[in-house]
């Protein structure tokens, strides 16, 4: 992965390379003072705020529709519109369908850090390149200003109490990543005459952490919130924050304030032509099909459709990369003699694949695992032929298709069933 082209991260190269939040994360489990997180709100452009919310088929599809329009995109990042992990799940299963699906691109995640710990290995092991953690106190008595309520496993945690809480699970999950490989950005809102003296202090404790950059963020004073009323931080005070924040940790200067659904060069706004994909991919189902990114297929000799399911006993699994097609895993088929929980097992071993290339298969095994997602293609021909219009969604061409009639039957099985 090539960092450089990280836009947040590297001025150089933010008119060069975008970004594109995917909006999976619709639940929090802090409640600012200054948030008001919106859901259909497309003119406004502020953290916490997207037009659409995605499941992580959904998200998946809108990505790949984008990947062909916006080549520049380098980093795909989830922010919300709530925290990451307070959705957890969601957020998980979005970044896995995005590295298998795009290896090569970059992962990010921003969260306030506290259900950051137990997912660190996890964003290790999906090869995220960097976590931004919104730290806006690390003194409890000026954290109880900023937080309405924190709540930990359906305990609801206010004041004082919350605010400790807060900043031990942030110490905390801080600790587990520093040697992690993950690059550690902090994120802090500067609230005049709350903690706009406090942020040095912030800097200088999450360094001690391994933290690598911060981003000091102006106040935006939202309608119906706390700190309505109070007023963004002038030019002079953000300048003065961030320098005196600059003797502990680098700062980031050029940040947009991105929204939870912010798509493309880090100037660019909420185009159109984006808004239009986001609401198209809302529309499709919750687990699309194509949130699967391999296809399995029964041969023998690794070259050629050749197999029956029957008498498959394994698979060949393929990932799509750019313009060609990778052999990545090799599945056990289930012992036989079991009916139909053979079938349901094979289906969770193929749970990835959208697809499996058959030379042939018997009614009660398709249609088991087709109600399991995975669609059954009779085929006779080159593994390679069939591959580039399955992974896009087309008809096979007519040569390689082939109607099967019944075990025995122009079958190289044994004849006695799908069993």
């Amino acid at each position: 992965m090539d960092l450089s082209k990280h836009p947040c991260f590297n001025g150089e190269a933010r008119n060069k390379f975008g970004r594109v939040h995917l909006p999976v994360a619709p639940a929090c489990n802090v409640q600012c003072n200054f948030c008001d997180r919106k859901h259909d709100c497309p003119n406004e452009s502020r953290p916490g705020v997207t037009s659409v919310v995605l499941s992580p088929g959904q998200a998946l599809a809108y990505l790949k529709e984008l990947m062909a329009r916006r080549p520049e995109i380098s980093v795909v990042g989830i922010a919300g519109p709530g925290d990451p992990l307070a959705n957890a799940e969601a957020t998980l299963e979005t970044l896995r369908l995005v590295r298998a699906a795009f290896p090569e691109m970059l992962l990010c995640l921003a969260t306030n850090g506290l259900n950051l710990a137990p997912h660190v290995e996890t964003l290790k092991q999906l090869r995220l390149s960097h976590v931004t953690l919104t730290i806006n106190a690390v003194d409890p008595m000026i954290g109880a200003q900023i937080y309405a309520w924190i709540r930990d496993a359906n305990r609801p945690l206010r004041g004082i109490e919350g605010a400790t809480h807060l900043w031990n699970r942030q110490a905390a999950a801080l600790d587990l990543l520093r040697g992690s490989g993950l690059i550690v950005k902090i994120n802090s809102v500067i609230i005049p005459g709350v903690n706009d003296t406090h942020i040095p202090e912030i800097a200088r404790r999450v360094k001690e952490f391994g933290a690598t950059v911060m981003n000091c963020i102006p106040l935006i004073p939202a309608a119906g919130t706390p700190f309505a009323d109070t007023p963004a931080p002038l030019p002079a005070m953000i300048h003065a924050v961030r320098q005196a924040a600059e003797a502990h940790l680098p700062q980031m200067a050029h940040c947009q304030r991105c929204r939870a659904d912010a798509c493309g060069l880090l100037n660019e706004g909420t185009g159109e032509e984006s808004l239009a994909a986001l609401q198209a991919a809302a529309q499709l189902p919750l687990n699309p099909q194509d949130v699967r990114p391999y296809v399995a297929v029964a041969t023998r000799e690794g070259l050629l459709v050749n197999r029956h399911l029957g008498e498959a006993d394994e698979f060949c699994v393929y990932a799509e990369e750019a313009d060609s097609y990778r052999l990545i895993d090799t599945r056990a088929a289930p012992s036989p003699g079991t009916g139909r929980e053979r079938w349901l097992e094979l289906a969770e071993r193929l749970h990835d694949c959208r697809a499996l290339l058959v030379s042939g298969a018997g009614p009660a095994p398709r249609n088991t695992l087709t109600g399991k997602g995975v669609h059954v293609i009779e085929m006779e021909g080159l593994i390679e032929d069939a591959l580039g219009p399955v992974f896009r969604g087309e008809e096979l061409p007519r040569g390689l298709k082939r109607c099967f009639s019944g075990c025995g039957m122009g079958c190289a099985g044994n004849g006695q069933g799908c069993g």
